[in-house]
């Protein structure tokens, strides 16, 4: 999947050739150009950096100073690559683009997962990602210090409020996932949704499920539900939640906590690709 989203990524900007730089750069000239770091935060996308430069033009050589996960700060030099012009020129945007995108979900993963370090909950990605790009994105969540949820509609069955009024409500969608499961022999995590403290009682009568959602559940409300809910569950905490009020829903005792924002509304961290004469 990495490889095809790269090529992917070559063929939207390249196209029929790299014009600008065919027009005016000798084929045969050789260059060097650094990776200069111009924000805080966590460094994301370097691994997928190195991939990107050798898919274009193998030859080019990397020279990783700052590897994934670390903490930079304006000035710092992340890479060096050397060898054709042209390649460099035509690699230089789609790094910066992966990059910077990379490690503005990283920054962000981690600055929430730092909040609430000090209690034993697990910080979760969604599918709120960017389409097509969505493995990058749950991979730079992973560098800051999150965990990925599901990958996609394949990985994992969660049934959420759509599911259980489509299907006729939280017993039925609970019974036909098991006869699903057991026509198609696939073994899926079972995770439900509830909007309220009456889908909880339906699902703890129903059980066979893995993971309870309190979906837009307030801390005081989550409390509450958790005395009902047997230790064999997974319980996790999902809505309007917010950095404002993570370790409220953290001191909970819930075993995940999800934020869409740290894929969907996130700063990335700025740089820039640099000729270096030195």
């Amino acid at each position: 999947m990495y490889e095809e989203i790269i090529r992917l990524a070559f063929s939207e900007d390249i196209g029929d050739g790299d014009h600008s730089s065919l027009a005016c750069v000798p084929e045969n000239a050789q260059a060097k150009a650094r990776l200069i770091i111009k924000d805080e935060g966590i460094l994301a996308g370097i691994e997928l950096a190195e991939q990107i430069f050798h898919h274009y033009d193998p030859k080019l050589e990397v020279e990783i100073f700052i590897r994934d996960g670390a903490q930079v700060k304006p000035g710092d030099i992340a890479l060096h690559v050397s060898g054709s012009s042209r390649s460099i020129l035509a690699t230089e945007r789609l790094v910066l683009n992966f990059m910077q995108r990379m490690s503005g979900i990283a920054t962000q993963t981690n600055r929430i997962v730092a909040l609430v370090k000090d209690y034993p909950v697990k910080i979760l990605d969604t599918r709120k990602t960017t389409p097509g790009l969505r493995l990058i994105e749950k991979w730079a969540v992973r560098i800051g210090g999150g965990h990925n949820h599901r990958i996609g509609l394949y990985d994992m069955i969660m049934l959420k409020d759509n599911h259980i009024d489509y299907a006729g409500g939280i017993s039925k969608a609970i019974s036909q996932t098991h006869e699903y499961l057991k026509s198609t022999g696939k073994n899926l995590a079972i995770e439900v949704e509830v909007r309220d403290e009456t889908e909880l009682d339906e699902v703890l009568a129903v059980g066979g499920v893995q993971r309870i959602m309190l979906d837009n559940f307030s801390p005081e409300r989550i409390i509450a539900a958790r005395e009902r809910i047997p230790a064999a569950y997974e319980i996790e905490a999902s809505g309007g939640i917010t950095r404002d009020n993570i370790v409220a829903y953290a001191k909970t005792g819930v075993d995940f906590i999800s934020i869409g924002a740290l894929t969907h509304s996130f700063k990335s961290l700025d740089m820039s690709l640099k000729a270096d004469f030195s």
